[in-house]
């Protein structure tokens, strides 16, 4: 399908660019129900949508004419969130505008406001910018808008939440009421629409084709790994993929910086991007990953919106984003006008519910994956030095002579094994990664299909609870929640399933654990009875009420002992041949994830007095309770001295 009628000049630059097919937000904006009209579009990002409004607001201020005249006040504004953004979209403009003869300025933050002043006195058809700095020049003067012709809101639903609003109103409130004025967000929130009611005169409402279709060229692939092997998998992405430019993403700026030493340390040519670079810093990072000097760039989410890297063709998530919309942001850089893409999660085992949500909520169906490994990338860079043989070009002359004297001197498999050398040395090695094993994401059940059983000498005698014998168990087999399924306690043991496609590998590694009397270890389906771990959640989720503080009351003698009315002991495990550990935490309230001790009554404490005998009221203090705490009344089965001692007065009062 053909570009909608436009300018022939403006043709002249579509066709150039390979602009062809118009977007779904392109063909809508320039047809004729939306022609001369104030617009409200919602569009994803990576559709297209800055050549939209640069086609829409074109005929507003070129009227008949194909070229404009002499630069003056400027016709159009356009103000974008971020100082990246309204650079990109500077860039794209001065091709889109090249032969209308249209003078593009741009104002943002970070940069020389006085070099600014002097290009917009020098005059200008367009400005773009950002909401603080536009504001700014209004304030002062230097940007005159008696001309304004149209407006456009670019991102308006990320500049709402930038807490821009009070610039945008005081830009809307000074221009000129008969502009025209186009409001572009990936959302339309009650506010965008509360903003567009108030500023826009009956506002054609353009809703672009988005959802499955804005990640139609994207592929997504969610990478289970292994805790603490985030920086090994993104090498050994890159190093698999091997695309021309990638953005790898973290959340934060330390992450950045450890990251981005990381791959410099293994020979990448990476560049960092975060809030905490100067503009100046910024645009040098983008220019080397644009000319093809870096091949990486890590950022923060500061480079998830607004930026358009031609080479872009894999993205990766080292930390999961935070919500559904930055994962579509950060993803949009690639997969744009028609180029493919891949966009990879690392999902540790913590982060797989998060995963899962985020991928669902998007209407995202991801390949789930392992890691590439060492073999792997290995394989596939002998498949890319044959097919670059294949296709190189011949040599000249003086190259066939040299190859010549070559063979005269060498055997042919010496100079190819040396060729092979070379092409591996330009390369970083790939790291060694855990095989997790996990095979994708499985639907809740109150069993596995196929499961092993396995049993651990922990009981309810023991205070076994799955709030914590689930986390230690993964832990101590690298497994997730996942592949536990149904688990029974008794009085004197835990059993519970185990998926049969990981239960080797968890047997292997609970098989070297050696703490004190505590084993795990295979053993028998168990017959009716026990503790079934699903659903573990009463109350249709919500949790259980329980009062902050426990009440104060001694414990009968039986259970002060440490014995039961039954003869069983109430005396903790040992853990690793020491009181209060397993697999090096604490046993107690910081062990295993946070288990519960039991009541006050229940166990002796280490010097052998019973828990009952806690005092209520004031900390004991050197056998004294702190001052100001009064603990009157019977006193009954607490030690002598936490009466209130009388205070004493100075001058013998």
């Amino acid at each position: 399908m053909a570009f909608p009628s436009t300018t022939p000049l403006l043709d002249r630059a579509l066709a150039e660019r390979a602009y062809t097919d118009p977007t779904a937000v392109q063909t809508a904006v320039l047809a004729p129900e939306a022609i001369g009209r104030d617009l409200l579009v919602s569009a994803q990002t990576g559709s297209g949508k800055t050549v939209a409004f640069g086609l829409a607001i074109a005929g507003t201020f070129l009227g008949d004419s194909e070229t404009l005249g002499r630069a003056g006040s400027p016709m159009a504004l356009i103000v974008a969130p971020t100082r990246e953004l309204a650079l990109q979209v500077q860039r794209e403009l001065v091709w889109l505008y090249q032969y209308i003869g249209a003078k593009i300025v741009a104002c943002v933050g970070g940069m020389d406001p006085r070099a600014e002043r002097q290009q917009l006195n020098f005059g200008c058809h367009v400005v773009v910018g950002t909401p603080g700095r536009l504001r700014d020049h209004l304030e002062r003067g230097a940007l005159r808008i008696s001309d304004l012709k149209a407006v456009v809101l670019d991102e308006a639903d990320e500049m709402l939440d930038l807490g821009f609003r009070e610039d945008l109103e005081f830009i809307l409130e000074t221009t000129p009421k008969e502009r025209r004025t186009l409001l572009f967000s990936a959302t339309l929130p009650r506010d965008i629409v509360t903003m567009a009611k108030r500023f826009q005169d009956n506002a054609f409402r353009i809703e672009a084709a988005g959802g499955a279709r804005a990640h139609a060229d994207i592929e997504y692939r969610a990478m289970r790994i292994a805790p603490q092997d985030s920086v090994h998998a993104v090498v050994n992405v890159v190093r698999f993929v091997d695309s021309p430019a990638t953005l790898v993403f973290c959340n934060t700026r330390d992450g950045v910086r450890h990251l981005h030493a990381a791959l410099v340390e293994r020979g990448f040519s990476a560049v960092s991007l975060s809030g905490e670079f100067s503009q100046a810093e910024r645009n040098h990072a983008l220019q080397a990953l644009r000319d093809g000097r870096a091949r990486v760039c890590v950022a923060t989410d500061v480079a998830a919106r607004g930026l358009d890297l031609p080479n872009l063709d894999l993205v990766i998530h080292a930390d999961l984003p935070n919500d559904v919309e930055t994962l579509q942001h950060r993803s949009g850089r690639t997969g744009r006008a028609g180029r493919k893409g891949v966009s990879v999660l690392l999902v540790a085992p913590k982060n797989h519910r998060k995963a899962e949500r985020l991928l669902g909520q998007a209407g995202i169906k991801a390949t789930w994956l392992n890691p590439p490994t060492p073999d792997a990338i290995r394989k596939i860079d002998n498949e890319r030095l044959l097919q670059s043989m294949l296709t190189a070009e011949a040599g000249d002359a003086d190259d066939l002579a040299l190859a010549k004297e070559l063979l005269a001197q060498r055997a042919p498999e010496d100079i190819a094994a040396a060729l092979v050398r070379i092409y591996r040395a330009r390369l970083p090695a790939p790291e060694d990664v855990v095989e997790t094993g996990m095979p994708g994401p499985r639907a809740p059940q109150t069993g596995l299909a196929s499961a092993v059983w396995f049993r651990l000498n922990v009981g309810r005698h023991r205070k076994a609870d799955p709030k914590w014998l689930i986390p230690e168990i993964c832990r101590q087999g690298k497994i997730t929640k996942r592949e536990i399924g149904a688990i029974r306690i008794f009085d004197d043991e835990t059993k519970f399933e185990i998926d049969a496609g990981v239960a080797d590998e968890f047997a292997q590694r609970v098989g070297t654990v050696k703490q004190g009397d505590i084993f795990i270890g295979p053993t028998d389906a168990p017959a009716d009875g026990g503790h079934v771990r699903r659903p573990s959640t009463p109350y249709a989720g919500k949790k259980e009420w329980k009062p902050k503080h426990k009440p104060a009351h001694t414990a009968p003698a039986s259970e002060q002992s440490g014995e039961r009315s039954d003869g069983a002991s109430h005396e903790k495990p040992k853990w690793a041949g020491k009181p209060k550990h397993f697999g090096g935490k604490p046993y107690g309230k910081a062990a295993f994830g946070g288990k519960p001790t039991g009541k006050w009554q229940e166990g002796k404490a280490q010097d052998g007095k019973p828990f009952g005998d806690k005092p209520r009221g004031g900390k004991p203090h050197g056998g004294k309770p702190y001052a100001g705490k009064s603990h009157g009344g019977d006193h009954s089965g607490k030690p002598p001295g936490f009466q209130k001692a009388p205070k004493k007065h100075k001058h013998g009062k």
